[in-house]
């Protein structure tokens, strides 16, 4: 068994999964929202990218790009008229919203599109692989990893390097003193979750096109967004991408021992986590 070649396809699936929870991580650290309804807008923006790639012959990447847009007008739209109204103190209407989010996703999806499960085709890029060495990483899985990685450094750039950043962090401290200096939190949170749904978009286009994806798909991407974030540390980019490379790494080490222990070794390792570091392993805040 080539364990060299096992961690590596850990490594490289992690960056799925970071990209899975970046948007997530990132609407937590300003605005402390618990979204559930997380995996089914990765689903929504999937079958987007689909029906971009079937009805217009698109490349996949180039109907990723066209989604991007309209995720974010999803994004805004659903935080400004009906997130908005059920922040604050209590956590539990915002949960009970995305819940309810969740399932009318999901139904509208079964509606439109059945229950059959899909896949976005990529061509070629689907089997090509390069050589490192003593193993082979493919091409796809590769730039899902540089994708998760260049997704980051963007998002701390706009975080820590720009105005719109600052307006991000001043809202996340105080949302009441940012809003007496100018600042309107309603449309600060709508932005964030606008860019999170850019984040969601490009998330979807490597699920669609290296696994075969459903309405109903959504809640395990959620579980696994999850497990990367608080593994991270919850508000930690960076975070972020080293908990899904050991949630990443736990399951093919897992698979490789016994194929049916693949998504238990990752709920194991997410559980070791909690269980010694409560608040992650790089906790921070978005400040």
């Amino acid at each position: 068994m080539n364990w060299l070649d096992t961690i590596l396809q850990g490594v490289l699936l992690g960056g799925l999964y970071a990209l899975f929870a970046a948007g997530l991580s990132l609407v937590f650290g300003i605005m402390r929202l618990v979204n559930l309804a997380h995996g089914d807008l990765i689903v929504l923006a999937a079958f987007l990218i689909l029906v971009l790639v079937t009805a217009l012959g698109l490349n996949p990447f180039v109907a990723a790009v066209i989604a991007m847009p309209l995720m974010f007008a999803i994004g805004w739209a659903l935080q400004y008229f009906l997130l908005n109204r059920t922040l604050g103190k209590d956590i539990l209407p915002p949960l009970l919203v995305t819940f309810g989010l969740s399932i009318v996703i999901q139904n509208g999806l079964l509606e439109s599109f059945s229950a059959d499960s899909r896949r976005v085709f990529a061509g070629s890029l689907e089997s090509a692989s390069v050589n490192l060495g003593p193993v082979t990483a493919g091409i796809m899985p590769l730039m899902t990893f540089f994708s998760a990685v260049a997704v980051i450094v963007c998002l701390n750039q706009l975080i820590y390097r720009t105005s719109v950043g600052r307006a991000f962090r001043a809202t996340s401290d105080d949302p009441v003193t940012a809003g007496l200096m100018g600042i309107r939190p309603q449309r600060i949170f709508a932005m964030a979750t606008g860019l999170a749904m850019v984040v969601v978009t490009i998330a979807a286009l490597y699920l669609g096109t290296r696994a075969n994806f459903d309405p109903t798909s959504g809640p395990a991407r959620l579980i696994y967004a999850f497990e990367a974030v608080i593994i991270g540390g919850l508000g930690s980019l960076w975070g972020t991408l080293a908990g899904g490379i050991i949630l990443g790494v736990a399951q093919t080490v897992g698979a490789a021992i016994n194929p049916e222990w693949q998504i238990l070794a990752g709920h194991l390792a997410f559980l070791a986590v909690l269980l010694f570091k409560p608040r992650g392993l790089f906790p921070r805040a978005v400040d």
